[in-house]
């Protein structure tokens, strides 16, 4: 079964940076789009980034210019820079991976990791 295990979350003041990281374990064979997603308190569950496996990156506009994507499809890890963070990101950050082909599996899946909290606050 493919998991993933999302770190780096934690407490910072606004104007500071994190790094989260998001690693995919199992018997994968190719990940075909990796992103991260956030849900803040009352709110909807909402895209952040996402990258191809060919490097084609997508940012939602709260956090272009601010946010970094980037994945190494080697050892099927994405992450995450946050630069300039601001009270309005603080969420539970997700890790998402679409179009998952494993040897055991027919066609790609679609796998939801549990979560980390980021939190900006003074």
């Amino acid at each position: 079964q493919v998991q993933l295990v999302e770190t780096g979350g934690g407490l910072v003041q606004p104007g500071g940076s994190l790094r989260l990281s998001c690693a995919a374990s199992g018997n994968i064979i190719s990940i075909d789009i990796m992103g991260w997603w956030r849900q803040a308190p009352g709110q909807r569950r909402e895209l952040v980034a996402d990258i191809t496996s060919g490097n084609t990156r997508n940012y939602a506009r709260p956090v272009k210019g601010r946010f970094t994507i980037s994945r190494d499809n080697a050892d099927n890890t994405v992450h995450l820079q946050m630069n300039s963070l601001q009270p309005d990101d603080t969420a539970v950050y997700y890790c998402k991976a679409v179009g998952v082909l494993t040897k055991d599996r027919r066609g790609g899946s679609t796998i939801w990791g549990n979560g980390t909290l980021v939190t900006v606050s003074s």
